[in-house]
């Protein structure tokens, strides 16, 4: 479950060409990094390598050539008396094992440090060797100064080598070692073998640290060349997925331009059809007007017959026209008294069906403060009428009144217009929201109990033109005490 909720996260992100580039560098970086970081953690083991080793070496060297100087004095100490033959056989030894390690690449000085009288002394050849041992030594041997340092090593640690009798060694700067092991003969301390080693292995670690730089610079390479090839790939293929995308967007951009068309051209249709009825309706009233014409009535009938001509006229100026220019709808031009409109659409259209005034009235609460707005007032007839006469079809009550309200809060400049009835109300269902939009505002969508099919255009209409050709807001909702109530609100 976890490793699916993983997956649906990574597939809502559509990677592109800068995405894969991105992490066509960053892998390239961290590879790059990592190689570094190899290569430094192996010239720290070789360093820290050679260090044991190096110290090791010199110890080993100095404690062997130690050990062969001890055998050869305890053999000395075994036979005696000397004479000049074995003398120079035993002058011959230790001048050969004094010389033998200075033939090593990195002994730089090897010697004898004893103790005279208190006095380190420091011994380099077999002659001197030999007398120090048969008590001959001179006193007043020569200082050797490459010895100097020597001595001061071993004054400084000479009662720790007499205690512990275990190699001292020092590194000085340089990777040179002065190696101090204790010399004692038949288990007496006589002072100490001195080696000055400076061991360099830089020949090794170089050929090592060059043989991998080549493996890395090798392994470096395939992975680059792998990493460009995927690039290649994937870019190739994201700028195909572009390509189709940008095809598949053009289509879609043309099929929502052409379905932005039909609705428009569908809507023109439909408040065509819609109000073609009320132009039939306003012409049987035009000729009922015309027949009951008399002196006494000429005037008020001229002014209906000139507001229904109008109408009319209207209706056929919207037949021109699928989406009219707005300065057709709104305009400075238009002064529209609300509160006149409201009074001549009741009293001239709904008041003069004789068969239906007796299931219905109206109650008109209209402010005086009410103010002319800059619309049309044939296009606030389209928006009015229907809202009106949807009150009256889904009403369902043989006492229906229906309230139609006009206020206007000069505080906050806010126009309300209020249309509301004693009905029924309205289905649950139709006040649902889809996109924002109630569901009564839809297009076929009817508060009507008919099986007519061209219904439920009525409220559709009346809502397309109030929020989106005039730059109002029309809701509705049911009343606590029955009936519902649709109102208009816009600021002047």
């Amino acid at each position: 479950m976890k490793s699916q909720n993983i997956k649906e996260r990574i597939e809502k992100y559509h990677f592109e060409l800068r995405h894969l580039t991105l992490i066509l560098l960053i892998l390239v970086i961290f590879q790059f990094i990592f190689s570094l970081i190899q290569k430094s953690s192996l010239e720290e083991f070789l360093h820290k390598t050679q260090q044991w080793y190096k110290k090791e070496s010199a110890e080993r060297i100095a404690n062997l050539s130690t050990t062969s100087l001890e055998l050869l004095m305890e053999n000395i100490y075994d036979r005696g008396k000397i004479d000049n033959r074995l003398r120079t056989k035993i002058i011959e030894a230790f001048n050969i094992i004094f010389s033998q390690q200075l033939m090593e690449q990195h002994v730089q000085l090897s010697g004898l440090i004893v103790l005279q009288n208190g006095r380190p002394v420091v011994i380099e050849n077999g002659k001197t060797l030999l007398d120090f041992l048969t008590g001959k030594l001179n006193y007043s041997i020569k200082t050797i100064p490459e010895f100097e340092e020597a001595k001061r090593l071993f004054e400084d640690n000479a009662e720790l080598l007499r205690e512990k009798e275990q190699i001292l060694s020092v590194q000085k700067p340089g990777q040179t070692f002065h190696v101090l092991v204790p010399l004692v003969p038949n288990g007496e301390f006589l002072g100490v073998f001195y080696m000055k080693n400076s061991p360099n292995f830089s020949f090794f670690t170089s050929n090592i640290l060059s043989g991998y730089n080549e493996v890395a610079i090798v392994y470096f390479s395939l992975i680059l060349f792998g990493l460009i090839a995927m690039y290649l790939i994937s870019s190739y293929s994201v700028r195909e997925r572009d390509k189709a995308k940008e095809l598949f967007f053009e289509e879609q951009e043309k099929h929502l331009k052409d379905k932005i068309v039909h609705e428009k051209e569908s809507l023109f249709t439909k408040r065509i059809y819609h109000t073609h009825h009320k132009a039939e309706k306003v012409m049987g009233f035009i000729k009922e007007d015309l027949q009951g014409l008399n002196d006494k009535n000429i005037d008020s009938v001229k002014d209906k017959l000139y507001k229904y001509a109008n109408f009319v006229s209207r209706v056929i100026y919207d037949m021109k026209w699928y989406d009219p220019p707005l300065q057709t709808i709104r305009n400075p031009m238009f002064k529209t008294d609300i509160n006149e409109e409201i009074k001549f659409i009741v009293n001239n259209l709904f008041l003069r069906i004789s068969s239906q005034t007796d299931t219905f009235e109206f109650e008109l609460e209209l402010d005086d403060k009410f103010p002319k707005v800059s619309v049309n007032e044939y296009v606030i007839w389209e928006v009015l009428e229907p809202l009106i006469q949807n009150s009256i079809d889904h009403g369902n009550t043989k006492s229906l009144v229906i309230f139609i309200k006009t206020f206007y809060d000069e505080e906050n400049n806010l126009a309300v217009i209020s249309i509301r009835d004693n009905g029924n109300g309205i289905k649950k269902e139709l006040l649902e929201e889809i996109n924002g939009v109630k569901k009564i505002f839809l297009e076929k969508v009817s508060t009507k109990y008919s099986a007519n099919q061209n219904k439920g255009y009525g409220c559709y209409i009346a809502y397309e033109i109030a929020t989106k050709r005039c730059g109002w807001k029309l809701d509705v909702r049911n009343l606590e005490e029955g009936g519902c109530e649709f109102q208009i609100t816009f600021n002047k």
